[in-house]
């Protein structure tokens, strides 16, 4: 892929998560692919992301993603951002992440996300 297509993949597959299309997120990963979080160090599968995920757009229904920077790399896609979003509670709340997206034949095989575990713990208050 180009360093262009690389980086229009990314904008749809942030898009797809933040306007809650799963099956469009679905689609972005390989069959086999991981993805995993520096805050509990497990490799969840596609299946197990995409439950995350439902819980995640029901828990959090006016998210936002707001990108500090987001490059191409030779096999995927580094992207920062500040997740922004109300909790259920009301509580206006916000997360840096950093996603490394390696990629094979224009899907995800795995992506590592790191999050910021203090900001993490007001949603996990939420359940998940």
């Amino acid at each position: 892929m180009t360093e262009a297509e690389i980086l229009a993949f990314a904008e749809r597959f942030v898009h797809a998560i933040q306007v809650g299309d799963v099956p469009a997120v679905r689609a972005c990963y390989a069959p086999g692919a991981k993805i995993w979080h520096n805050t509990d160090d497990v490799e969840q599968t596609v299946d197990q992301n995409v439950s995350v995920l439902n819980w995640f757009i029901a828990t959090l229904p006016d998210r936002n993603y707001r990108v500090l920077r987001r490059e191409a790399l030779k096999d995927g896609f580094l992207q920062q951002h500040i997740l922004e979003a109300t909790l259920p509670d009301g509580t206006k709340w916000r997360m840096f992440a950093c996603v490394v997206v390696k990629m094979e034949n224009g899907l995800i095989t795995r992506l590592d996300e790191y999050l910021d575990s203090a900001q993490g713990k007001a949603l996990r208050a939420f359940g998940r």
